[in-house]
């Protein structure tokens, strides 16, 4: 890295352009830029994001006009003004990544302050934390949270009254040993749910520090540039607002996915099962990597014998993975309970068109509906059975394709992971990071970044602050869109349309992508 000063804060420099090819040592301003964006999210959050029922801090007091009428509007008009102060200064910051005038000290810290006010805030964009700790308190009082909602629960009545009326009644569809975590955490913090929301984030910050440690050593096995992989992993918004803003467990299981993928491409191969075997006891999603790390072990035993090699390696996967499965599962219920497959099922009560099965049978309904009035789920449980199946296929096909190990079955694995986020009702914004962090160790064309960087605005806006899906807004969608694509083109062009240079009185010639930095 050079070590001249940052061209934000050069005035000498002419264009745009000229200054984005001074290198820099650390890019403050975008920094603090993100950090006043996360801070007005959690402030507006108090007003707009996911707020409890009954407010010990803001529910009578001098501050509760936030979370009404104009107040609440306002706190709106704040968060989205938050939302797009990180956004723009994660897509900066990204220029400065490609153009290779930064490494990755910088967008780590740049992360940790945009997580740091949020790890207080109330939850951002969902209020599945008040099912985390709703389910851990049944655990807590001797009841099945995989036979029962949390409406059974006769006790702390605020943690109950906060969950989502979607899942009062349903079953948990996490893994035991993640329903152990918040089982302790309401131990702790009772029915207080601003310390269990808070106390919730600080656990998962476990899962963050396994992939801080894992991803640089995961980028010199698989190819990638650091910078990049940090920017796509850990400072992206789906990981700072969704993943810790939210909170959501997938950040606990994706720190031991990642530690367990490195394991294996280290031929620690009894440790890489063993944690991401545990990485499916917090989160089941993470079984789509069992199978391929198989092939890896496989591939690194001594001998030409490639079939004898998969039964050996398959056999102690299989070995290793039960006796950790049962004893996880036991450690957690108290008994080996399966209750909590059958509660995957609960998740398909969520019907959009973001999950892509479910929107083409809505399509198709609506068209058979100008004719025939019809009920709309049997056209969504054909499409999304068929998308079903056409996933095991294609998941079956990769994990074949994968046989030779090493570099390209991790490649394949995290294509799986990112279908399974995809084709499965429902497909949720944060499930993308299953695969997206895997990704990111490897080597991205800029331009593909562009997608990522559209993908990861829209996915984060899809929803309300307060948790309720925006979906079917058709004129806010357009408005998502939109920002999703001028996002994306800022990545590849400083100021794309000429805002800026229109807005300072300066030639739009200046900004044009000739004058910006063409290194990959």
């Amino acid at each position: 890295m050079a070590t001249t000063t940052d061209p934000q804060q050069t005035p000498s420099a002419g264009s745009l352009g000229e200054r984005l090819r001074v290198p820099s040592r650390f890019p403050y301003r975008t920094i603090a830029m993100g950090t006043i964006g996360s801070t007005l999210l959690m402030l507006a959050a108090l007003g707009a994001g996911g707020t409890l029922v009954r407010d010990p801090i803001l529910g009578h007091g001098p501050l509760s006009w936030i979370r009404y009428g104009h107040g609440r509007i306002l706190a709106n008009v704040m968060l989205y003004t938050g939302f797009a102060l990180i956004i723009w200064a994660w897509v900066r910051l990204g220029r400065y990544a490609l153009a290779g005038r930064i490494g990755s000290r910088p967008i780590v810290i740049a992360a940790a302050c945009w997580m740091a006010p949020l790890l207080v805030s109330p939850p951002l964009f969902t209020r599945d934390v008040f099912s985390y700790l709703a389910q851990g308190a049944q655990l807590l009082h001797g009841l099945d949270p995989y036979a029962n909602g949390p409406a059974e629960l006769t006790v702390l009545p605020d943690v109950v009254q906060n969950v989502h009326p979607l899942w009062q009644t349903t079953p948990a569809p996490y893994g035991p040993l993640f329903l152990l975590v918040a089982k302790g955490i309401v131990s702790v913090t009772g029915n207080d749910m601003i310390a269990g929301v808070i106390a919730t984030r600080l656990v998962l910050m476990i899962g963050l520090i396994g992939m801080l440690w894992s991803l640089p050593r995961l980028v010199k096995h698989l190819g990638g540039k650091l910078p990049i992989t940090l920017w796509l992993a850990i400072a992206s918004p789906m990981t700072v607002i969704h993943l810790v803003g939210g909170p959501h467990n997938d950040l606990l299981m994706l720190g031991f996915l990642t530690v367990g993928v490195l394991a294996a491409l280290e031929r620690k191969h009894v440790v890489a099962i063993v944690l991401v075997t545990i990485g499916m006891l917090i989160k089941p999603t993470a079984a789509w990597a069992l199978p391929f790390l198989v092939w890896v072990w496989a591939n690194h035993l001594p001998g030409d014998r490639k079939v004898v090699n998969f039964f050996r390696a398959g056999a102690a996967s299989v070995g290793i993975f039960l006796p950790v499965f049962v004893a996880g599962t036991w450690l957690s219920l108290g008994s080996v309970n399966l209750g909590w497959l059958t509660g995957l099922k609960a998740p398909t009560l969520i019907a959009n068109w973001m999950n892509f099965p479910t929107g083409i049978g809505e399509i198709f309904y609506s068209l058979v509906n100008l004719v025939i009035d019809v009920e709309v789920s049997p056209f969504v449980t054909v499409f999304r059975a068929i998308a079903m199946v056409g996933l095991f296929v294609f998941a079956g096909w990769q994990w074949w394709l994968a046989r030779d190990g090493g570099y390209p079955a991790i490649h394949r694995m995290a294509i799986v992971l990112l279908a399974g986020a995809i084709v499965p009702p429902p497909s949720l914004p944060w499930y993308l990071t299953w695969g997206f962090v895997v990704l990111s160790a490897f080597e991205w064309r800029r331009r593909n970044l562009a997608v990522v960087v559209a993908v990861s605005v829209f996915v984060t806006l899809v929803y309300y602050p307060t948790g309720e899906q925006a979906l079917y807004d058709w004129w806010f969608m357009a408005g998502v869109v939109a920002a999703s694509v001028y996002a994306a083109a800022s990545l590849l062009r400083p100021d794309p349309l000429g805002i800026v240079a229109a807005w300072r009185g300066k030639p739009v010639e200046q900004f044009l992508p000739a004058e910006a930095p063409r290194s990959s």
